[in-house]
C-alpha cells in the first residue's frame, strides 16, 4: 500500500527556467493553475513551465476571507485527492504538516474555514514559488508563425504592475486561467468611492468606513451566498450600523447540495454534459442553477433568520429594524443624495420603479462575475478560429483551424467554459481531476512514458 509522504517545509519543487521559451505558460496562478502545477509534480514531468500572476503573492478571494466563513465543498475535493489520494498536496497532508490533523479531526466537519483553505492553497503554492512570476499582469497572447505559416508558438506579453516594464516570453502551449472580473451591471460612474463589489469587501470597506462604532447606513445588493455572508458580517463588524439587503427574489433561497443533485459536480459528468446539444446544455444548466447561483447555504439562512427574529422581539414593525432584508426589489441605479446614495429600485412583482426611503453611506454589490477576460487577451488570434467565438474542445483547447496551428501547440481555457463543460467549470471541486486532464492533454507522450517506467 502506498504511503503518503509527509513534509513540514516548503522547499521549491524545481529550479526556474530563465530561457524565455517555455513548454507551457499559465496565465494566472490561482487554484486552477496551481492544480496543474501539482499534477505536473505528481506525474514527475520535467517541463519548462512559467506561471504569470498579477497579484504580488498567492491569495484566494482576499476580499471574502471572512471570520467563520466556511467552505461549501468537502475538503476531500482539494487540489489533489480525487486524482491522487497519495499526493503530498492533499488537504490531509497539509494538516499533518501544520500539526493540526488530530485537532481538525476533532471538529467532525468536512467543511474547513475559508481562511484555512486559503492557507492550504498558499502552502501548496509556496512549493512552486520559483516558477511563478508574481506582480505581472498579462496583456496579450499572440501567435508566432513558423516557416510554413502555421502557428508554432505563442507569445505572452505582460507588464510589471509596479514598474510598468514590459516582458515577453513564448510557449508551445498556454493556459489562460485568470478567474472572473467583478460584474457590475448597475451604472456607478462618479460614485466609485461609495460602491464596492463583494470581491473587495473585507479589504476595501474598512478603508472607506474607518470607524466601526458609527451609525453608518449600508446597502447590500444581491441575494446569493456572498451577499448573505456580507450582510451577516456587517452586523458584527459595524454593530451600530443600519444594514439593508435588497434582492429581486421573493426571499433568500437555499442552495441545493443534496447528494443526488450534487452529482452534477462529479468529474465524470463533464463528458456527458459536453456531448449534449447546446439547447440541452442550457436546459441542464437552468435546472441545476439552485446548486450555485443566487442561493445561500441553509445553515447561514438559519443564522440570519434567527437574527431577524431577535429584532422582532423588541420591534414588531420590520421597517424600523436595524438589519433588514428587502425582497422583490432589484437595484437598478444609484443617485447622489448629498454625501450619501439613494437606490433606484424596481419592484420585480409588478415592474414599478421607486427610490429607496433611506440614503446610504455605502453600497456593496454581490452581483457575481464575468468570465470573458480571455477574449481580450486572445483578440489578435480571432482570425485563426474555427468559429466566430472562442469555443473549446473537450480538453479545453481553443478550437483554432487545424491548418492554422501546428500539432502539439495550443491555447487552453480554464474557468470560463460553463456553457460547454457544466456548472462546475468555475468551481474548486473539479480542479484536482481537471488538472490531471490538462497535463495529459498537453504532455500526453511524457505522461504515458512516465506511466511505463
Amino acid at each position: 500500500m502506498a504511503t503518503m509522504p509527509l513534509e513540514t517545509t516548503t522547499t521549491p519543487i524545481s529550479q526556474p527556467h530563465h530561457d524565455p521559451q517555455y513548454d507551457l505558460v499559465c496565465v494566472g496562478f490561482g487554484p486552477a493553475s496551481l492544480a496543474i502545477a501539482i499534477a505536473l509534480h505528481d506525474r514527475g514531468i520535467d517541463a519548462r513551465v512559467l506561471y504569470v500572476e498579477k497579484q504580488r503573492s498567492f491569495i484566494w478571494h482576499a476580499g471574502m476571507l471572512l471570520p467563520d466563513a466556511r467552505m461549501q465543498i468537502s475538503f476531500l475535493k482539494d487540489l489533489a485527492t480525487l486524482r491522487n489520494p497519495t499526493s503530498k498536496f492533499t488537504f490531509v497532508n497539509y494538516l499533518k504538516a501544520k500539526d493540526r490533523l488530530v485537532a481538525f479531526t476533532n471538529l467532525s466537519t468536512f467543511l474547513p474555514l475559508r481562511e484555512e483553505y486559503n492557507d492550504y492553497m498558499s502552502w501548496c503554492a509556496d512549493h512552486f514559488e520559483e516558477q511563478v512570476q508574481y506582480g505581472h499582469e498579462t496583456t496579450s497572447v499572440s501567435a508566432v508563425h513558423g516557416n510554413d505559416g502555421s502557428v508554432e508558438r505563442w507569445q505572452v506579453a505582460s507588464r510589471d504592475t509596479e514598474t510598468n516594464q514590459s516582458k515577453m516570453v513564448t510557449a508551445r502551449n498556454v493556459v489562460i486561467a485568470i478567474g472572473g472580473k467583478p460584474r457590475i451591471p448597475i451604472p456607478t460612474r462618479g460614485l466609485e468611492s461609495q460602491i464596492v463589489h463583494s470581491s473587495s469587501y473585507s479589504t476595501a470597506v474598512p478603508q472607506i468606513l474607518k470607524a466601526n462604532d458609527v451609525s453608518h447606513y449600508i446597502a447590500v445588493v444581491g441575494g446569493g451566498q456572498s451577499s448573505a455572508e456580507i450582510f451577516n458580517d456587517l452586523q458584527s463588524r459595524y454593530p451600530n450600523a443600519s444594514v439593508s439587503l435588497f434582492t429581486g427574489a421573493s426571499a433568500l433561497k437555499p442552495s441545493d447540495d443534496s447528494p443526488f443533485v450534487n452529482e452534477v459536480f462529479d468529474p465524470e459528468r463533464v463528458d456527458d454534459f459536453y456531448r449534449l446539444a447546446p439547447e440541452s446544455r442550457q436546459r441542464s444548466t437552468l435546472s441545476n442553477k439552485a446548486t450555485n447561483y443566487g442561493v445561500v447555504r441553509p445553515e447561514l439562512l438559519d443564522r440570519l433568520y434567527e437574527a431577524m427574529y431577535h429584532q422582532r422581539l423588541y420591534e414588531a414593525d420590520p421597517s424600523k429594524w436595524q438589519f433588514k432584508i428587502v425582497p422583490w426589489r432589484e437595484v437598478v441605479g444609484f443617485e447622489k443624495d448629498g454625501e450619501s446614495l439613494r437606490l433606484r429600485l424596481k419592484n420585480t412583482s409588478n415592474g414599478e420603479m421607486s427610490m429607496s426611503d433611506d440614503s446610504y453611506d455605502l453600497a456593496i454589490l454581490g452581483t457575481g462575475y464575468e468570465r470573458k477576460g480571455h477574449e481580450t487577451l486572445l483578440e489578435s488570434t480571432r482570425g485563426l478560429l474555427q468559429e466566430e467565438r472562442f469555443a473549446v474542445e473537450r480538453d479545453y483547447r481553443v478550437k483554432y483551424r487545424k491548418d492554422a496551428v501546428a500539432e502539439g501547440c495550443g491555447v487552453y481555457l480554464q474557468g470560463c467554459c460553463e456553457d460547454t463543460h457544466g456548472l462546475g467549470d468555475s468551481l474548486l471541486s473539479m480542479l484536482a481531476v481537471r488538472g490531471g486532464e490538462m497535463v495529459d492533454s498537453i504532455f500526453g507522450s511524457q505522461t504515458q512514458q512516465r506511466a511505463r517506467l
